[in-house]
């Protein structure tokens, strides 16, 4: 029997926030560009159409929005572990992988991003 696995995709959620330990960017909010993919077994989420058994991207989106726009960070990994383990604490996720990007932390590159990701333990 076949076991299908949704992946949910939150592409390009722009935020601004406090992030860095430059005096500049202490004192100044910069953009971001966050992005994360979570996976849970979509069976009964298909099967009885019932929302109860999805993962609700929204209600992760709105914990993302807030715990970036609400709280300072000095490292992309702080803020990336933090995102990262919002989207594990949800009951049917078994992999989520986040990456987030600063625009303009380079003068000559498009952005600088850092990956997490984590599988849930059987």
């Amino acid at each position: 029997m076949i076991q299908p696995e949704a992946q949910i995709h939150i592409k390009n959620l722009r935020l601004r926030t406090y992030i860095g330990f430059n005096e500049s960017e202490i004192n100044n909010k910069q953009d971001v560009i966050i992005n994360a993919w979570v996976r849970y077994p979509a069976v009964q989420a298909y099967d009885t159409d019932n929302v109860e058994n999805a993962v609700n991207y929204r209600t992760i989106c709105k914990e993302m929005i807030a715990h970036t726009e609400n709280n300072r960070f000095l490292l992309l990994e702080k803020l990336t572990a933090e995102l990262l383990a919002l989207c594990m604490t949800q009951k049917n996720v078994t992999f989520a992988k986040i990456e987030v990007a600063k625009p303009h932390a380079l003068r000559f590159a498009d952005s600088v991003s850092l990956t997490l990701s984590a599988n849930r333990e059987a």
